[in-house]
């Protein structure tokens, strides 16, 4: 069977490219491939956004990928992503990606069972043949889920890394603990960090790069955009936002 590059002319690369060229420079080129990435950020700062980018890209180049869903359904996310103009539906069609909403509605987890969740969910992205797996976002698993949990989490998905998948991971940081989100931080390969800036009479997002694993480029850049629907995220100068 052809690989999805040889149907859709990927390219073999160390890194993941968000398939904006504009993006990837403010990301040392792109994500590391084998890497544990965290995408941070308040409300309505554009993690998800951001996520569907590198998802797009990751396609692009040849790799399939699982999204981990609690933000959408498989049809709502099918559908923004369109309204992005990111075309999916060939990688769907063709099982390259994969979509598994984990939001139910009406459900009353308890602590023991969302252990039992996030310990299926390391289970199933190692028993995947999907190179790249993507959580967006894991802001409601807290709700249940001690510190402890939460970090034996993100320590199993270091040890899927070192195996060789590629994992993003967002979170609203109003929903941990500060001393947590330090050793989340500190445990993770990448960090982005989303915020919200004005530009004139309206609201922008703002992507922060506070670290990339072997980056060659300097981290720390700044990087502001806008979705526009049926066009998809716009690069706009920083001189023209106030964060």
């Amino acid at each position: 069977m052809a690989s999805i590059a040889d149907l859709m002319g990927g390219d073999d690369k160390q890194i993941v490219s968000t398939g904006n060229s504009e993006l990837d420079k403010k990301i040392a080129d792109g994500l590391p491939l084998q890497s544990l990435t965290l995408i941070e950020g308040e409300n309505d700062t554009g993690k998800s956004v951001l996520t569907q980018q590198i998802m797009w890209g990751a396609m692009k180049q040849g790799l399939s990928v699982d999204l981990y869903t609690t933000e959408s359904t498989t049809k709502s996310f099918i559908k923004q992503m369109e309204s992005m103009s990111l075309d999916i539906s060939d990688y769907f069609a063709w099982g390259y990606l994969k979509v598994f909403p984990l939001h139910v509605v009406g459900f009353e987890w308890s602590k023991d069972e969302m252990q039992g969740i996030l310990q299926r969910v390391i289970n199933k992205i190692q028993e995947s043949k999907a190179q790249v797996a993507v959580i967006d976002s894991l802001t409601l698993f807290t709700e249940y889920a001690e510190s402890d949990s939460i970090l034996t989490f993100f320590t199993n998905c270091k040890s899927l890394v070192d195996h060789g998948k590629t994992i993003l991971i967002t979170l609203h940081t109003y929903a941990f603990e500060e001393d947590t989100l330090v050793r989340i931080r500190s445990i993770c390969d990448a960090h982005l960090n989303m915020k919200k800036a004005i530009m004139g009479d309206k609201y922008i997002m703002v992507m922060e790069v506070i670290k990339v694993r072997g980056a060659h480029k300097t981290t720390g850049n700044l990087v502001s955009f806008e979705v526009h629907p049926g066009y998809g995220m716009k690069i706009i100068p920083m001189s023209f936002a106030k964060v």
